[in-house]
């Protein structure tokens, strides 16, 4: 198992929509001999909305955690910042690709950082969980560490719209399939269906502040995502975007009532489903955050493999 520890830009949704994938990926981690290291004096990464007002601007905001990665990191070497957001993942590497690639953008930003004493070096390397679990820890360890083989559930993996479009770096773009063969790692049955990459339509709406606000047009690009799941047996599923799992699972009476068809899906985050199988206490793993928890065909397990009273 690895024993290293990886710098973790946690995002302006750490400690809001994505606070139990945070929770539950630092137990994972920690579970797998890996650590996560908060980025000390992190910023926005002002992606998503930010990008299209103004590029310069958001750019300038990823860089500067590239360059405080690099800052902590001083003994020369490579820097892995990993980042758990998918929106965060997209717009730190499409930063980074910004400012490797000669030319006036990588020109304006290095600038920006210039005038408030940064500078990028070019030794942060911008890292997804999945790319970390599949491709450095690896399989084999993940299978190892499973204490409660989660034999018979099935599980649809929803990778989202962003993750390997534009940028595939390490999965296909097409047709990823890094959470799949974690799925299957843990015991877990991992449901071919076409619609992983598909938008769930959280550009759209990037949260609400009532719970019946979602815009048409959302609702029903995440109720196809729902239904084709539904139809295709699947018992949960998985996912690794805090606006994804959000849009998902909190708007399913919503979604009921628009359509016409009783949906009771658990949308979780792919790090709580590996936490359940290696054993780790739900606490710890954020399980009371979701509004849909349950094992099908089998009682909810508790930390010591046992079931709920």
């Amino acid at each position: 198992m690895s024993a290293t520890t990886y710098a973790y830009y946690p995002g302006c949704s750490a400690a809001g929509l994505g606070r139990g994938f945070t929770e539950s990926l630092d137990a994972v981690f920690r579970h797998l001999g890996a650590g996560l290291e908060d980025l000390e004096d992190w910023n926005c990464c002002g992606t998503s909305a930010w990008t299209s007002v103004d590029q310069d601007q958001s750019f300038a905001l990823s860089a500067r955690n590239l360059a405080l990665a690099e800052d902590q990191a001083p003994d020369g070497g490579p820097v892995d910042l990993v980042a758990s957001c998918t929106g965060c993942y997209r717009a730190l590497l499409n930063t980074e690709r910004a400012l490797t690639e000669p030319g006036p953008a990588a020109v304006k930003i290095g600038g920006a950082l210039a005038s408030i004493g940064l500078d990028y070096e070019g030794r942060a390397r911008v890292r997804h969980p999945l790319d970390i679990l599949v491709n450095e820890i690896g399989l084999d360890a993940v299978s190892a560490a499973v204490v409660r083989p989660l034999t018979g559930l099935k599980v649809v993996s929803y990778y989202g719209c962003l993750l390997v479009r534009p940028f595939a770096t390490f999965d296909d773009p097409r047709d990823p399939t890094s959470m799949d063969q974690l799925v299957r790692a843990v015991g877990a049955e991992p449901i071919r269906w076409p619609l992983k990459t598909r938008c769930c339509g959280a550009s759209v709406y990037c949260g609400g502040a009532a719970a019946d606000t979602m815009p048409d047009a959302t609702m029903q690009l995440s109720y196809a995502l729902l239904r084709e799941a539904t139809e295709r047996g699947a018992d949960m599923v998985a996912t690794i975007c805090p606006l994804c799992q959000f849009n998902l699972e909190g708007f399913q009476g919503p979604m009921a009532r628009r359509f016409g068809r009783q949906l009771d899906m658990p949308a979780v985050f792919i790090s709580q489903l590996l936490g359940v199988a290696f054993g780790i206490d739900e606490e710890r793993l954020g399980i009371r955050r979701l509004l849909r928890w349950n094992l099908p065909e089998r009682e909810p397990v508790t930390a010591e493999g046992g079931v709920h009273a």
